[in-house]
C-alpha cells in the first residue's frame, strides 16, 4: 500500500494500516530524536512518545503539509520539550556517525575524531539551531519542509541554518586548535 493510502486507511479506522504506517516511520522518528537529544534512552523515550502521539492524533493530520513534515514536527517538538526539561543532564555518547575510509588506520582514527568533534559541536548549538541542522543535514529536509515541521517562517529557517553553520565552523576551528570542550 502506498503511504497516502495507508494514511487514509488509518484515518478511516484501519488499525493494521496505522500499525504498518508507524513501522515505516519509526526509524526516522528515532533518528531525529537521537540527533537532537544525543542520548539513546532519551531518544527511545521521545520516539515512543512521538509514535503514540501520531497513533492517537492520526485523524488530525490534514494533507496541507507532507506527512513526513507533520511527523517531524511532532517528534521535534517532543525532543525540544524533553531537551528543555533535562538540559543540564544531557550526556554526550558515541554513535555511528563515522566517516568510512579505506586508506589506513590513521585515516580511520582521524575520521572518528572528526565525527566526534562534529557531534560535540552540534550538541553545543542552541536547541533551535540544532533542530534545523538535524532536519537539514541528517534527515535531508528541504528548507520549506523544515519551516513546515518547526512551524517557522522560511527566512527564519535560513537564518538559523546560516548562524548554525557559523557556530559549527567556529567550534570546529576551536577543536582543531585544541580548544576547550564541553
Amino acid at each position: 500500500m502506498v503511504a497516502q493510502q495507508l494514511i487514509q486507511a488509518a484515518q478511516s479506522g484501519d488499525r493494521d494500516a496505522l500499525i504498518t504506517l508507524l513501522r515505516e516511520i519509526e526509524t526516522d522518528v528515532y533518528r531525529t530524536a537521537y540527533y537532537i537529544l544525543n542520548n539513546e534512552q532519551d531518544a527511545k523515550d521521545a520516539a515512543q512518545e512521538a509514535l503514540i502521539r501520531i497513533y492517537t492524533k492520526i485523524n488530525s493530520y490534514e494533507e496541507k503539509a507532507l506527512f513526513k513534515t507533520w511527523v517531524q514536527r511532532i517528534v521535534t517538538n517532543i525532543c525540544i520539550d524533553k531537551f528543555r526539561r533535562t538540559k543540564a543532564t544531557v550526556s554526550i555518547e558515541e554513535h555511528n556517525m563515522v566517516f568510512t575510509s579505506h586508506n589506513n588506520v590513521e585515516d580511520e582514527l582521524m575520521s572518528a575524531y572528526v565525527a566526534k568533534d562534529i557531534q560535540e559541536a552540534i550538541d553545543r548549538l542552541p536547541e533551535h539551531h540544532r533542530a534545523v541542522v538535524v532536519l537539514r543535514y541528517l534527515q535531508d529536509f528541504s528548507y520549506n519542509e523544515i519551516a513546515d515541521s518547526l512551524d517557522l517562517p522560511l527566512n527564519t529557517v535560513k537564518s538559523y541554518l546560516f548562524r548554525a553553520r557559523q557556530q559549527l565552523q567556529s567550534l570546529l576551528q576551536d577543536y582543531q586548535k585544541g580548544g576547550v570542550r564541553g
